[in-house]
């Protein structure tokens, strides 16, 4: 596929990721993206200031309403909304709606960060708090900085990249004490058996590295291993070891 060139209407067409990760040599262009960045942090802190006890989930927006996954992400929010945690989605459909869902049918707080994509269908219905965000690392630095753990269920390369994110975080000590939960086992063993038979084996990853993931098909326990997850936090924090 050749190269094909693209003149100035369309360049201003790109969304902001693709136009970040081009080097184009326009200075000016780049002090007004620094600026874009910026104030797109500042919106998610704004937004988000004041959360302190919540739980980042994630999963694909394919799932249906009447698909295993998306019932297991509903149960899941009211599980953690029950618990009194804050669950904080990317606002789309299936699982993330789910697990929306279930917290706000729980009486608790909802979140959706979304993200501005050319094809995307837009925040489901049952978000508290939202925020459509422009660039793909701003948005992930909220769903990590305002999360106390993350659940992960079934999902594509988006899903996939929260997932190893998440892992690289907590095995390079960013952060702590963070539990990282895969649910839905049919779904992720797969995935686990090649870490541990590829990786681990090659010694790419410590031999406790995979330690540090936990698969889980039962709401009841996710949400148990969460809390636990939580009170460590804490006590971290009470000690000032954090």
């Amino acid at each position: 596929m050749g190269d094909r060139r693209m003149d100035g209407a369309e360049w201003r067409h790109r969304i902001p990721d693709e136009e970040l990760l081009r080097a184009i040599a326009d200075t000016a262009a780049d002090t007004a993206r620094v600026e874009r960045m910026r104030n797109e942090i500042e919106e998610g802190f704004d937004l988000l200031r004041g959360t302190e006890k919540a739980v980042s989930v994630f999963g694909s927006a394919r799932a249906k309403p009447d698909h295993p996954h998306y019932r297991l992400a509903r149960s899941i929010g009211a599980g953690l909304a029950a618990a009194g945690f804050t669950v904080i989605t990317g606002g789309g459909p299936g699982v993330m709606e789910a697990a929306n869902r279930g917290a706000i049918e729980t009486g608790g707080t909802s979140i959706g960060l979304g993200i501005e994509l050319p094809h995307e269908q837009g925040l489901n219905a049952y978000v508290d708090l939202a925020l459509d965000f422009r660039y793909f690392f701003a948005r992930k630095l909220m769903f990590v900085r305002y999360a106390s753990a993350f659940v992960v269920l079934p999902g594509g390369f988006g899903t996939l990249d929260e997932f190893f994110e998440a892992l690289t975080l907590v095995q390079t000590g960013k952060i702590h004490d963070f539990p990282v939960i895969l649910a839905g086992s049919d779904y992720w063993s797969g995935l686990v058996e090649w870490l541990r038979d590829r990786p681990r084996a090659f010694g790419y990853i410590a031999p406790d590295d995979l330690d540090l993931v936990t698969v889980s098909d039962d709401a009841d326990e996710i949400v148990e291993l969460v809390q636990a997850g939580w009170q460590r936090q804490r006590a971290e924090e009470s000690d000032g070891t954090a």
